[in-house]
């Protein structure tokens, strides 16, 4: 017979639903810094404060703006075809790449003037 090491399960320190801090698309302390939609249509070079990536897959999301009770998103999104437009939070969530990894935000990412990435595209 085959003996079986039989681990404890590791505790959570958060009872959040997200399985790391990447997996938090909208974490509390930066929502409220972002401009309601429409909030920032007069500005020329608006503030990405938000970056949402699927890391098996070539897309990204720059999030400048955000409805809580519609839960969409404005922003710069880069796949094949650069473009601003509307997002779906929920939609986002969903999203699979080609390995079936779910879409994360990037820790490291600093909010920065929309021209810095655009400019790039």
């Amino acid at each position: 017979e085959e003996a079986h090491l039989s681990l404890p399960p590791i505790p959570m320190k958060s009872s959040s639903p997200f399985t790391s801090p990447a997996h938090d698309l909208l974490p509390e302390d930066i929502v409220g810094n972002i401009p309601g939609t429409g909030e920032t249509s007069s500005n020329p070079d608006p503030i990405f404060h938000l970056k949402w990536f699927t890391p098996d897959s070539g897309f990204t999301w720059y999030v400048a703006e955000y409805d809580p009770v519609d839960r969409i998103a404005f922003g710069f999104v880069v796949g094949p075809f650069p473009e601003w437009g509307s997002f779906s939070v929920d939609e986002i969530r969903s999203v699979r790449g080609a390995l079936g990894l779910p879409v994360e935000r990037d820790l490291f990412f600093s909010p920065c003037p929309s021209s810095k990435i655009t400019s790039q595209h």
